[in-house]
């Protein structure tokens, strides 16, 4: 009970009130919108195309359990300002990289606008992929900057920095 005289005002506890209700709408909103991002995200992973790689007991890469053969091919460089036009990169069961750092398969040191690590063109069963490995300025499937992996068709040209490698079955 306050003291005689005193004055009394809810105008502090209702304020206090009505701060505790804007964060809880807030928090509501918050996690509502965590949820849909989950839930948008799971949606998107299940529309892309997964791999399933299974080996018979022997373990051969050659032919899966139905039979099929690992798609190969070849790169072969139609412009670069580090490698010489015409050099071809055999593509068999192992993924071939591509980057200025020395240790990649197809090594474009000189190439300014290439990443370290730039892409990775892989030979599946299903066909041979190319995939960009988090380079800064992008990898290139016939102009078109790809964000995810992407199934090669004969002819096309696959840009890495300013060197352009055509794949050919």
């Amino acid at each position: 009970m306050p003291p005689p005289g005193a004055d009394v005002s809810v105008g502090a506890g209702t304020t206090y009130e009505s701060v505790l209700l804007v964060l809880k709408v807030a928090f509501l909103v918050l996690l509502y919108l965590f949820v849909w991002r989950v839930v948008r995200t799971a949606g998107r992973d299940m529309r892309l195309p997964q791999e399933s790689f299974i080996l018979r007991p022997g373990g051969a890469l050659t032919g899966g359990a139905i039979g099929q053969a690992i798609q190969s091919g070849r790169l072969v460089v139609t412009h670069s300002p580090v490698i010489d036009e015409g050099m071809e990169y055999r593509l068999d069961s192992a993924a071939v990289t591509i980057g200025r750092a020395e240790q990649n398969d197809v090594a474009i040191d000189g190439d300014e606008f290439a990443s370290a690590r730039h892409a990775r063109v892989e030979p599946r069963r299903d066909g041979v992929w190319v995939h960009d490995l988090g380079s800064t300025n992008g990898t290139f499937v016939n102009g078109v900057r790809i964000d995810r992996p992407r199934k090669l068709v004969n002819g096309d040209v696959v840009r890495a920095g300013e060197t352009e490698l055509r794949f050919e079955e």
